[in-house]
């Protein structure tokens, strides 16, 4: 799994399906309720971009969705779509969110230059309502097509369902199949800067410098800070274990130098919150996922 996520780390998974091209939405049901049937477990994967795999692996099945990408007038074979305006673009799920980007600045369209830069797909940013620069997925998404309990059902989320770095698909059994947008006419000039300085942002950031998550903890809001900042205050950027460390730059990002194991990101992770609920009494809550 080491080869199918931005940290670099995590063992082999039992089974690793990427089902690819127009079945996917068929057959991905009929593996799911087989799986369901004979109570192995399925591990839906999106980028790989905000989780750290076992070192020991995944047991059952990975479901990779990278293989159902691009851009879709008509998702899933239905015609929801022909109910929205010029301006509202499907994507399936397995697309790369830097290819959405790409594809809606092509077409003229402005709304997620937002992500421009950030690793994972579609689905999996719809899942986790990704944020960045006062922006996140609740404020664009028009509607969602995802199977649950065997059934396609196409849905209309309301802004009132998400949350900060929620959607209303977690702890859900379900599989995100493809995401429109509400986008906005603008000149492609005026997008492609704005998308520029973004991807100059992020590489300024050390984002791209070694393998990574991004962030590690959500913010909270109430304490009036970035978490971010908060464990910088208490000098632990660079805090190395194994070749797991503290970026140097950034104390809410965790690096793999190279060789880190899940277990050494594990143990980072935990060393920061017991330092940070010993000296400030919080409890910090992962952005990241241990799978």
């Amino acid at each position: 799994m080491a080869e199918h996520t931005t940290f670099k780390v995590g063992g082999p998974a039992e089974l690793w399906i990427r089902p690819e091209g127009d079945g996917f939405p068929e057959y991905t049901a009929l593996l799911l309720k087989s799986a369901r049937d004979e109570e192995i477990p399925v591990f839906i994967l999106g980028g790989g971009a905000n989780i750290v795999v076992s070192d020991r692996g995944i047991r059952g099945i990975v479901l990779d969705t990278s293989g159902y990408g691009g851009a879709t007038s008509m998702p899933c074979g239905g015609s929801i779509a022909a109910e929205h305006g010029p301006d509202t673009l499907w994507f399936r799920s397995g697309t790369a969110v830097d290819d959405a980007v790409n594809y809606a600045a092509a077409a003229g369209l402005s709304g997620l230059e937002f992500l421009a830069g950030m690793p994972g797909s579609v689905g999996g940013a719809l899942w986790m309502n990704a944020r960045c620069y006062n922006r996140e997925m609740a404020d664009v998404v028009n509607a969602v097509q995802f199977l649950e309990g065997g059934r396609m059902i196409t849905t209309v989320p309301q802004k009132k369902e998400f949350a900060y770095k929620k959607s209303p698909f977690q702890g859900r059994d379900s599989l995100i199949l493809a995401v429109s947008f509400s986008l906005q006419k603008k000149d492609t000039e005026l997008i492609r800067n704005e998308i520029e300085d973004h991807r100059k942002d992020r590489e300024a950031k050390g984002h791209y410098r070694f393998p990574s998550a991004g962030s590690v903890f959500k913010n909270n809001r109430v304490i009036g800070k970035p978490t971010g900042r908060i464990i910088d205050e208490l000098g632990l950027r660079g805090l190395t274990i194994g070749d797991a460390q503290v970026a140097p730059w950034h104390g809410n990002i965790i690096i793999n130098r190279g060789k880190a194991r899940s277990s050494d990101i594990l143990a980072l992770v935990e060393t920061i919150e017991e330092r940070v609920m010993t000296v400030f009494g919080l409890e910090l809550d992962r952005e990241i996922l241990f799978v």
